[in-house]
């Protein structure tokens, strides 16, 4: 998709003269000499790894009666050291793909060797506890072998974890566990920025999330609410402000930051309405939200198009509930409807202004840029 697009536009750039065509010819070189970020062989070979450590922790779970337990320790002992030492080689060789997969299965057979040694000799422990090794296991060989793959399966254990905690305590928080996810998607993030594995850092972001959305059904106060919504404002125009260190974070780490910490905003805008339904602070509210959408397009909307459609998306959802809430209880349906088609053409026209004044300040910075 992405190839496409870039060839209509080296051909646009070469017929208005802007380009030559053997500098675009170079350029799509450059670019098809990369490695293809979607290979169905790494895919396949991905759903293999995935599948053969399924089998293997179906089996331990079968608990092999009918094999000395010596045997069944070692079995799985040897293949833990056989799919690491071939996962080296395989790194040695340049072939990353079959790597990651002997990788994937090293990681899962970790969990598989913990249980079946539980199994066998009776250990008292809880499954929280087996969650948390098994965590950072996959955490040590992420770090030794710099594996993305291995990096995408420590982000799911990290939800598998939270997951079981859920489950054994009735959603209730309790002792020092709950700390362990914002811990947990703190680590997956530091793996991600060690590993490459950009895509992996969503799995710890929607961690973050779930676990600020759990948090509110503890409580389901204001306050709360409120929290996250100023919470995630802050972060937002952090991301933002041009301070080094914090801005050199932000950008090496694409536009997750800015969107998520907006999304937490839009969250807790969200719930916000949830709690407070008529009155002076409805319409506080409602300004606030609307302000915070503005705010959002102005600081990333021109450089973050997930940033730009969720403030789009808010903007528009909020002028229509205050319709619905204000206009529609005075003027009826087929007014509201009226109204609201107004308030689409209004929205509308302020999309289209903040876009070209997008465009304007891109074709004024490379005018600039130029004349330097």
């Amino acid at each position: 998709m992405y190839r496409g697009r870039l060839e209509r536009d080296l051909s646009l750039w070469v017929g208005k003269g802007l380009l030559g065509q053997e500098t675009a010819s170079a350029l799509l070189a450059e670019y098809d000499s990369r490695p293809a970020s979607f290979s169905l062989g790494r895919v396949l070979m991905a759903l293999a790894a995935v599948l053969l450590a399924a089998a293997i922790l179906l089996v331990v779970a079968s608990n092999w009666e009918a094999i000395p337990r010596l045997v069944r320790v070692g079995g799985i002992l040897a293949l833990i050291w056989v799919v690491h030492i071939a996962a080296a080689r395989m790194l040695a060789r340049g072939s990353t793909a079959a790597a990651s997969g002997l990788l994937v299965i090293g990681a899962m057979s970790f969990g598989g060797a913990i249980s079946l040694v539980g199994q066998m000799y009776h250990l008292s422990g809880d499954e929280q506890t087996v969650m948390y090794l098994w965590f950072a296991i996959a955490t040590i060989s992420a770090i030794l072998f710099r594996s993305g793959a291995v990096t995408i399966v420590a982000g799911f254990l990290s939800w598998a974890s939270f997951a079981v905690y859920l489950q054994n305590n009735d959603t209730h928080w309790i002792g020092f566990d709950p700390w362990m996810v914002p811990i947990m998607a703190a680590i997956t993030i530091a793996l991600v920025r060690y590993t490459g594995a950009e895509r992996a850092r969503h799995l710890a972001y929607l961690l973050l999330i779930g676990w600020l959305a759990w948090l509110y059904t503890l409580y389901e106060e204001i306050a709360v609410a409120l929290a996250f919504a100023i919470g995630g404002m802050v972060a937002f125009v952090l991301t933002a402000l041009p301070l080094p260190r914090i801005a050199s974070l932000v950008r090496s780490a694409g536009a997750a930051p800015a969107f998520y910490s907006f999304l937490v905003a839009a969250i807790g805008f969200l719930l916000l309405h949830i709690e407070i339904e008529d009155g002076w602070r409805l319409v506080v509210l409602g300004v606030a939200t609307l302000a915070a959408s503005v705010l959002a397009i102005a600081l990333h909307g021109r450089n973050n198009g997930a940033v730009r459609y969720l403030a789009y998306t808010t903007f528009a959802a909020e002028m229509l509930y205050l319709a619905s809430v204000t206009v529609g209880s005075i003027l009826g349906t087929s007014s509201l409807f009226l109204f609201s088609g107004l308030v689409v053409a209004l929205v509308a026209w302020i999309v289209i202004r903040l876009e070209r004044r997008f465009s304007a300040n891109a074709q004024s910075a490379n005018g600039q840029g130029e004349r330097a």
